[in-house]
C-alpha cells in the first residue's frame, strides 16, 4: 500500500464546500470552543461532576469529519469528547447538564463528561479507558458490512496518540484490513499522552506510517486547518462507502488547555511550543480564509459568534436552574430487572 503525504489545501478546496456547509464548519468549531471554555469556568467554581478533559484547541478534527457524517453514521469516542458529541450533533443544554450530574443530562446525570452517549445521533459514547472506543466503531463497521449498508453507515474511531501502541489498535487495524470494513481510524495526535510527549514514548514521529503494515492506506494531516481535515476524511469516507475498506487518520492538532481541568501544562510544555499552535488556531485560519476569498463576510462570523455565546449561556442556565437525580434513580440503567426493589441486589 503507497504511503500517503501530508494534505496541503489549496483555495479550491474551500471554494467547493456549499456556503451552508460552511457556515455549519465555522458555527459548530467555535460551539464546540465556547463549550469547553464555559465547561471548565463551570468545573472550577465547583458545578461539575468528576473530571473533566477539554478539547479546546482540537476544534477542527471532529468538525472536518463529522461534515460529512449522518445519524446513521457511527463514532466511537475519547474521554476528551465533548468535541465530538457537538460536532456529532448531540445538545450543548443536555450535555452540559451530564457534566454537571443533573436529572435532565444526557445520560440522566449518570455518566458525566466522560460517558456522554447518544445513539440516536450514532454517538456510540465517550469512553474513560485508553482506545476503548476503537473496537466498537469497528464492530459497527462490521454490522454495516454484515447487512450490506456500507453506504449509508460507517464507523469512526476517534482516540489520541497516546492508544496508538495499545493492542486493542492493531487488533482492531488488522481485523477491518482482512475484513475489508467501513471504518476510519482518527488519530487525533495532540502530542501528549497524558503528560508523555509522543516523540517520547512513540517508536515514529509518522504514526500514519503504521497503516501500512496492515495494508491500508495511512495519511498525516494538519488537524489544525479544518479543511485539510474535510478533505482527507471526504477521501476516507468515500472509500468506506465504496467497500474500499478502512484508511488511518493521524490528524496534528493540539489542547490548550493541560491533559484534565487541574493539570497544568507549563510543567511539561514550553510556551514557544503553546504560541506557535495557538497562532495556527483553527479559527482564526477558517477567518482569514474565507473572508481572503469573499465566501463569508466579517460580520456574518460576528453574527455567527453572537448566536454561539447565547447559546452556551442558555445551556449553563439551563443545566444549573435543572434538579439533580432522585435517589430512586439509583439503580435504574443498571440491569434490566431487579429481584430487590429496595436494595437494587439480585
Amino acid at each position: 500500500m503507497p504511503r500517503k503525504k501530508q494534505k496541503n489545501i489549496v483555495n479550491n478546496t474551500v471554494e467547493e464546500i456549499n456556503p451552508a456547509k460552511l457556515e455549519w464548519l465555522y458555527t459548530t468549531m467555535y460551539k464546540i470552543r465556547r463549550f469547553e471554555e464555559t465547561m471548565l469556568e463551570q468545573t472550577f467554581k465547583g458545578n461539575a461532576m468528576g473530571v473533566t478533559h477539554p478539547s479546546d484547541g482540537q476544534e477542527a478534527v471532529p468538525v472536518g469529519i463529522c461534515a460529512h457524517l449522518t445519524d446513521k453514521d457511527w463514532i466511537g469516542s475519547t474521554h476528551r469528547g465533548h468535541g465530538h458529541c457537538i460536532a456529532k450533533g448531540l445538545e450543548i443544554n443536555r450535555m452540559m447538564a451530564e457534566i454537571m450530574g443533573r436529572a435532565t443530562g444526557q445520560c440522566h446525570g449518570k455518566g458525566g463528561s466522560m460517558h456522554i452517549a447518544d445513539f440516536s445521533k450514532g454517538m456510540l459514547g465517550a469512553n474513560a479507558i485508553v482506545g476503548a472506543s476503537i473496537p466498537l466503531a469497528v464492530g459497527a463497521a462490521l454490522t454495516s458490512k454484515y447487512r450490506g449498508t456500507e453506504k449509508e453507515s460507517i464507523g469512526v474511531a476517534f482516540f489520541g496518540d497516546g492508544a496508538t501502541s495499545q493492542g486493542i489498535l492493531h487488533e482492531s487495524m488488522n481485523l477491518a484490513s482482512i475484513w475489508k470494513l467501513p471504518v476510519i481510524f482518527a488519530c487525533e495526535n495532540n502530542g501528549y499522552a497524558e503528560a508523555t510527549p509522543s516523540w517520547y514514548a512513540v517508536s515514529t514521529d509518522d504514526i500514519a506510517s503504521r497503516a501500512e503494515g496492515y495494508g491500508m492506506p495511512g495519511l498525516q494531516v494538519d488537524g489544525m486547518d479544518v479543511f485539510a481535515v474535510y478533505e482527507a476524511a471526504g477521501e476516507a469516507i468515500n472509500r468506506a462507502r465504496s467497500g474500499e475498506g478502512p484508511m488511518f487518520l493521524e490528524l496534528k492538532t493540539y489542547r490548550y488547555h493541560g491533559h484534565f481541568h487541574a493539570d497544568d501544562p507549563k510543567k511539561y510544555r514550553k510556551q514557544e511550543e503553546e504560541d506557535y499552535y495557538k497562532n495556527r488556531d483553527c479559527l482564526k485560519l477558517f477567518e482569514k480564509r474565507v473572508t481572503k476569498n469573499g465566501l463569508i463576510k466579517g460580520e456574518r462570523l460576528k453574527e455567527i459568534r453572537e448566536m454561539i455565546e447565547e447559546e452556551i449561556v442558555d445551556a449553563t442556565e439551563f443545566a444549573l436552574s435543572s434538579p439533580m437525580p432522585d435517589k430512586k434513580e439509583l439503580y435504574k440503567d443498571v440491569y434490566v430487572n431487579y429481584s430487590n426493589s429496595v436494595l437494587g441486589l439480585r
